[in-house]
């Protein structure tokens, strides 16, 4: 059983990544930690709590973590998930209470506790593992490895089209914190990075007939579906916005889910036109071979996946 911690920032799919998370039955989720990212870390904390509950998963640590990103202010994201962050699901207010543990402990704690066992699965901005990478140095060799969805690398349409940050070529989660996603990337611990290309392709769609298995599910986690895939199409969008972070954790069930390959990966942090932006070196002569060198994803099975979340949830 593999043994993962959910960093997050809910958000209905991060909300989504949740639940196949707790759900499967091939992953141990030690700790839901979250951050500021879709919304300001109190909201993203209590939705974490919410969807916790809704699951009826109370045994499950949620920790909050960092407020704001390392060095820069938090900006406001352009998409919406809806008034309570959660698609407009209307959850009950949560009863549990959070960690004692500040979310960049709890992250150092369980990886201390289970060296070279536990893999992060990075759905939000990367300031809490950065900060853990910081102030708990000696716990970074032991990290089994990251998985995120993190970058947009330019391998087709979907990586300009949905671009999700607030510059026209960023992904949202290394725009909120350049210089988080940068200290992760150089960090030399083993990264899968899932970026817009893969995460967002225009084949991450239910049919009709996946809704009406959706509707014939019981159980919580299939109504919350439901629910947000209605409200993204409401919206005019692509029903993979529902599902984008459930990919990281579907990888992580599932290996063969997706193709890797090794690029020489750079983020830029400067401010402007390009901040947020992740560069590939994908060139055959010349190379930054000074960038780390980091695995892409570049193709994925889109109907296993979307099976795959319609059996877990």
């Amino acid at each position: 059983m593999e043994k993962i911690i959910l960093d997050c920032d809910p958000g209905m799919d991060d909300s989504v990544a949740m639940i196949m998370a707790m759900n499967a039955s091939s992953l141990s989720l030690m700790a839901v930690t979250t951050v500021n990212g879709n919304y300001p870390a109190d909201v993203t904390a209590k939705n974490a709590l919410k969807v916790r509950e809704l699951m009826g998963r109370d045994d499950i640590p949620v920790a909050k973590g960092m407020s704001s990103p390392m060095v820069r202010k938090a900006p406001a994201d352009p998409f919406t998930h809806g008034s309570d962050g959660l698609a407009e699901s209307n959850l009950a207010e949560p009863k549990g209470a959070l960690s004692s543990l500040h979310a960049v402990e709890l992250i150092a704690k369980i990886v201390k506790e289970n060296p070279d066992e536990v893999t992060i699965v990075s759905t939000a901005p990367m300031s809490n593992i950065a900060m853990a990478m910081k102030m708990y140095s000696e716990m970074v060799p032991h990290i089994k490895g990251i998985v995120a969805i993190s970058g947009a690398f330019g391998l087709n349409q979907a990586s300009f089209l949905n671009a999700t940050g607030d510059t026209p070529q960023s992904e949202w989660n290394v725009y909120v914190d350049p210089e988080a996603a940068r200290i992760v990337y150089e960090s030399g611990v083993p990264l899968r990075l899932i970026g817009l290309d893969i995460a967002t392709d225009f084949g991450v769609d239910f049919s009709d007939e996946d809704i009406r298995t959706l509707e014939k599910k019981e159980g919580s986690g299939a109504s919350f579906l439901l629910n947000a895939i209605r409200f993204v199409r409401k919206r005019g969008f692509g029903a993979y916005c529902a599902v984008i972070d459930a990919m990281a954790v579907a990888y992580v069930m599932d290996n063969s889910l997706i193709e890797f390959k090794k690029y020489h990966v750079g983020v830029d942090t400067r401010d402007g036109l390009t901040l947020g932006m992740t560069v590939r070196d994908g060139r055959h002569h010349f190379i930054w071979e000074n960038l780390p060198l980091l695995d892409v994803a570049v193709h994925a099975d889109y109907k296993k996946f979307l099976n795959m979340i319609l059996e877990t949830v």
